[in-house]
């Protein structure tokens, strides 16, 4: 069997597609990295919303899928970016997703970290922007799981210099229960977050954070990097303080970011595990036995996948998650919170398709392929 694929020029290309999906089982947990999926959410397809509209979830699948990452041994990053969080999910939602989520977490023994935000509110003094987090942080703990603390729109929108967010770090820090981890999120996946850390030079906001981790190393368990910048990434790593994680967020140079080298490694708390789930979990497994080759073997054919999910604009890279979870067979259609299935066209996913269907991703390759011809025809493109 053939299928005839759009390409980026317009015109059909043949593509066959595989048949027999790769072998990948779940195991046991991971002794080397430290590695969470941010994991996404499932729509309600037959829920009657406007892109306008609270979120409908659908909790029975969205819980489903979590129990898939935690069977592969890895840990869950949960309302965060990868889950649509002020790109459909308000905090209502990511409320209810947290209390869920964490409550299924303790009932199967998984690990679970949340994200701490200010989406409650658009924009605010510096006193409601503290109040905002600290709302969020305290039903973060309540529900048992560890706080996530993102990056706020509000807070970049009103921080008149590094001095704000020395102070408003600062005094979560001071106030969080256990250790957190620290999010930087680069303007690529939120372009509200330009000169986060009080400076559009990078170097100056690497200073100004590691002055915030530094001033309390025994609350911050770690910090995810999201900037697709390796070689700031390994910078910062050699700096953070004794004990404190560095989590790679690059979904462009994780192979080699979680390899490390002679200095170091980075942990993981990556997007591209949702769809990479059990391949990821197996190179992890490899790389607890000390073979680093053997898992850059399986993990760097991966990143020509990431870089298509990821490309610009980036911060649509969650649409191409929900449509491999779909062909997948982790949810029963493609519909997304917000709408957000439209923001990617039919030669991204079918290229999509093609890279995930060459790693042996789709537990079924007849019923991915069968999801991916209704697609096209969805599109006029009849096989």
């Amino acid at each position: 069997m053939t299928l005839q694929l759009p390409d980026a020029e317009g015109g059909l290309r043949t593509y066959e597609p595989r048949t027999e999906p790769r072998a990948l089982t779940p195991g046991t947990p991971f002794t080397s990295r430290t590695v969470f999926s941010a994991a996404h959410v499932v729509a309600d397809p037959l829920a009657d919303t406007t892109p306008d509209s609270p979120a409908a979830v659908d909790w029975d699948a969205t819980l489903a899928f979590r129990r898939h990452l935690w069977s592969h041994g890895l840990g869950v990053a949960e309302a965060m970016d990868t889950a649509q969080r002020g790109m459909g999910l308000d905090w209502a939602g990511a409320a209810e997703l947290i209390r869920r989520s964490a409550a299924e977490a303790r009932s199967v023994g998984g690990r679970i970290a949340c994200g701490v935000g200010t989406d409650q509110i658009t924009g605010g003094t510096l006193a409601e922007i503290r109040a905002a987090y600290e709302e969020q942080l305290a039903l973060v703990e309540d529900a048992g799981a560890q706080a996530v603390l993102m990056a706020s729109r509000a807070l970049a929108a009103t921080a008149s210099g590094p001095e704000d967010y020395l102070e408003i770090y600062g005094h979560l820090l001071r106030q969080a229960a256990g250790p957190v981890i620290v999010h930087w999120l680069g303007p690529m996946f939120d372009p509200a977050l330009k000169g986060y850390w009080g400076s559009s030079d990078l170097d100056a906001a690497t200073g100004t954070v590691l002055q915030v981790i530094s001033a309390r190393p025994d609350k911050v368990d770690g910090i995810k990097v999201s900037l697709l910048d390796a070689r700031r990434e390994v910078d910062l790593r050699r700096r953070l303080p004794g004990g404190v994680r560095c989590y790679t967020g690059d979904d462009f140079h994780y192979p080699e970011l979680i390899a490390g080298d002679d200095q170091g490694f980075s942990h993981a708390l990556l997007g591209i595990f949702d769809p990479l789930a059990p391949l990821a979990a197996e190179a992890v497994r490899v790389l607890d036995t000390g073979d680093t080759a053997g898992f850059r073997a399986l993990l760097d054919p991966t990143v020509d996948l990431s870089r298509h999910l990821f490309r610009a604009p980036t911060r649509f890279y969650k649409t191409g998650v929900v449509f491999l979870a779909w062909l997948a067979g982790h949810q029963t259609h493609f519909t997304m919170v917000g709408g957000l299935q439209s923001a990617r066209s039919l030669p991204h996913f079918a290229r999509a398709y093609e890279l995930a269907d060459r790693l042996g991703l789709f537990p079924d390759p007849k019923r991915a392929e069968e999801r991916m011809k209704n697609l096209l025809s969805v599109y006029g493109v009849n096989q």
